[in-house]
Parts: C-alpha cells; structure tokens; sequence
C-alpha cells in the first residue's frame, strides 16, 4: 500500500550506490542484496502490490557467529520466493519483523509460521489488531480479507535488538500508519524502512488511519537526521539513499 508506481528497476546497484559495491541478482521471483559487510540483504518482490519482503542475515563467519543469524522482515502474499531460499539455505529466522500492519505485508505471516512455528512476530503495539481486522489491515478493500496470527511481542521507539551481534535501533515513524517502524542498523549504515520513503516518493497518507503531517514529521524529523550515505530499503521499488532523497525527492522540497 504505497504512494505511487515505484515497482523495482532492473538496474545494477552500483549505479545507484557507487560507493556500497552492491551487486543485484535476479532470480526466480526474488532479488539478492550482497553487502560486503557483516551483514546481507536478501530482499524477495512478493505478490500483486510487488512489496518488498526483506531476509536480513548475519553470515556464521561474521565475527564471532558459529551459525547464520536471521531474520524475516514484511513476508508478504504469495512468499513461496522468500520460504524456498530460507529452506535451500538451511536458515532458521530468529523472529518475523513487521514494519507496519497493511496486508500486503503481513500476508504471509502465517505460512513462514508453518514452517517455523515457535517463531516470534514482532509489530507495534497501535497495530497488533490490525492483523486479524480486513478492514483495519485494508484487504477488505480489495476483495479479498487477510487475516493472519497476531504478534508475540511489540517493537517500539529506541527498542534495541541484536542479530548475530550486529545492533539494530527500532525509530517509530508514523504516518502511513499510526505504527509503522523503521529497521535501523547505524553500524552497517542502512535501514528498512517500509512504505515510509521511497526512491523520489513519499508513503501515502489517505488511507484509514493515515497522517499526512505525522508523516512528513517521521520523513524529516527521523529518517532526513540519519547520516547521509545511509542505504533506504523500502517497502516497494528500488533502494535510494538519505542523500539521494534530500537532493532529489520531489516531496521533500
């Protein structure tokens, strides 16, 4: 559920980051994110909304791991993709993460929950009705009700959690939904941020319980006071910058 047509670019991310060396893999139904860094992206274009679901994985010979660590961010509908490259790997998500509570997010909830079924699903507290509610979780709208498992635990403002002993910052940013959050990891300089901000777009702000002030608010006053060369992985469409998006956003201006 985002703001415009911003559907993923077939474009290699050097060009986009040239100073990150990203490469871009296509494959069956899924597009690979290798940093080489501590940690990898792994991000899977699911279902009809083309949402971005996101594997974030911390690799056995990252620091002192003896496994990979990870983690299932936004398994949204249809995310066979996503569950084949978890079985082909042999990795064990450490918990779901959802950045906001629209359908097309929390779509495939449930099926990464049958495979791993004592696994945890963290959300905002504001939101946690929203996942077995069509009509808060907006699926009613379209015809077809979407209601899954609601979460185990919450995720809130300053909340720090660790993967793999890599860090990560939860920074609430309302405004596309009341409870919408951003995934932040300063060490490895990048953040997921859901349908918040996009490449040159902004989330939209007219659905039920939207904001458009809270989320210019969210947009300016937490995600434009990140370090610049921070990597933006949203919920649809390619992966920009904080500095590509104060130059260039249309928005922002």
């Amino acid at each position: 559920m985002f703001f415009a047509n911003v559907g993923l670019d077939k474009i290699l991310l050097d060009k986009i980051f040239p100073n990150h060396n990203f490469t871009l893999h296509f494959t069956a139904g899924s597009i690979r994110l290798r940093m080489p860094c501590a940690v990898k992206l792994h991000a899977f274009e699911l279902g009809r909304c083309q949402t971005n679901a996101y594997v974030v994985e911390v690799p056995a010979n990252a620091g002192q791991n003896t496994i990979s660590a990870c983690w299932v961010v936004d398994p949204g509908e249809s995310p066979e993709p996503l569950l084949n490259f978890l079985r082909d790997r042999g990795l064990k998500p450490e918990a779901i993460l959802l950045t906001h509570a629209h359908a097309d997010h929390i779509a495939g909830v449930d099926q990464v929950r049958a495979m791993f079924p004592k696994i945890p699903v963290l959300a905002h507290a504001l939101e946690h009705d929203w996942f077995q509610d069509p009509q808060l979780n907006l699926s009613l709208f379209i015809g077809e009700p979407v209601s899954v498992s609601t979460p185990t635990g919450t995720l809130a403002h300053a909340q720090k959690l660790s993967l793999g002993g890599i860090q990560f910052q939860v920074l609430e940013t309302p405004g596309h939904s009341p409870g919408s959050v951003t995934l932040h990891c300063p060490s490895e300089k990048f953040a997921i941020v859901g349908d918040t901000l996009f490449q040159n777009s902004i989330g939209r702000s007219d659905f039920p319980g939207s904001d458009s002030d809270v989320l210019m608010h969210s947009i300016n006053q937490v995600l434009m006071t990140l370090p610049g060369d921070t990597a933006i992985y949203p919920g649809h469409g390619p992966s920009t910058t904080i500095d590509r998006e104060r130059r260039s956003n249309p928005f922002l201006r």
